[in-house]
């Protein structure tokens, strides 16, 4: 019998009625920050959601790239996703346990790559455990697949430098940045050496958080619209996100996506490409 389609956000109780289930693949994103003084691997190593598997999003990315967090080549992210045992065919639930909520960026490359059904677990890591939910240790162990990971990368959904740059003249989509508020602001120093403080001129500004309620869980309808447009998004023009590295960013489409907006593309190099650039244009202060 078919599955129905996944949905975009997934609860923990559906997940664990769906644990062993032959098509479904679950990944743990976990990533930090720079100098945060966690390791990913090794938490993910001494506990995870049963039959999870560990992604390595900083590794799943261009290693011949200057910048950090680049796009990998349709090559790349195959024989990554050939070694973790996922087809582009399976449903595929991703979660973290980090303040980035980084799982929205393995979610983000998973369906630019070409998967047709994928999800983020509404909490992550930290409402599974606390829930009293089980666990595994030790590494995962990919499941066999009868064909590799057909990666065909959507180009059109990435913006570059000269995109940007050609935006400040255009302005045909409004650039929105989910970099904490300080750092928007430039009134803190960025966690990468070599860069300026600030933002793109023009955007605005939500970090990731607001787009979570009181229990850390996403907001959905008007209450998630009304964080979009409390920052000045306007929802009816094309979006631009962006952030540190591209990572966080991808939290942002994911909040339109669920409110059924489509038009929102990633600029990958995000503060680490325009911020380390000293002839690009830089503001500062609040949008």
């Amino acid at each position: 019998m078919d599955m129905p389609p996944l949905d975009i956000l997934v609860s923990t109780a559906w997940l664990a009625d769906q644990l062993g289930a032959a098509d479904l693949r679950i990944v743990d994103a976990t990533a930090f920050l720079p100098g945060t003084p966690r390791d990913p691997r090794a938490e993910y190593l001494d506990a995870h959601i049963p039959g999870a598997l560990f992604i390595d999003l900083p590794a799943l990315a261009d290693a011949d790239a200057p910048l950090p967090a680049t796009v990998p080549t349709n090559a790349q992210f195959a024989q990554r996703m050939a070694a973790l045992g996922i087809s582009e065919t399976d449903r595929i639930v991703v979660y973290d346990n980090s303040p980035l909520l980084s799982s929205g960026r393995a979610w983000w490359l998973l369906r630019l790559f070409g998967a047709r059904q994928v999800a983020i677990l509404d909490g992550g890591m930290q409402r599974w455990l606390a829930e009293g939910r089980p666990t595994e240790s030790g590494e995962g162990v990919p499941t066999a697949v009868s064909k590799p990971f057909a990666a065909q990368r959507d180009d059109s959904q990435v913006r570059d430098k000269a995109d940007m740059l050609a935006n400040l003249t255009s302005c045909a989509a409004q650039v929105v940045d989910a970099r904490s508020g300080d750092r928007f602001r430039g009134e803190v120093a960025e966690p990468r050496p070599g860069m300026a403080e600030g933002h793109i001129p023009g955007s605005r500004n939500i970090p990731t958080g607001d787009l979570l309620d009181e229990n850390r869980l996403w907001k959905r309808g008007a209450a998630l619209r009304t964080a979009f447009e409390a920052a000045g998004v306007d929802l009816a023009q094309p979006l631009i996100m962006t952030c540190g590295s591209g990572v966080t960013a991808c939290n942002l489409l994911f909040g339109a996506a669920l409110l059924g907006k489509h038009d929102v593309t990633i600029y990958d190099g995000s503060w680490s490409e325009w911020g380390a650039d000293p002839a690009t244009p830089k503001a500062t202060g609040p949008a």
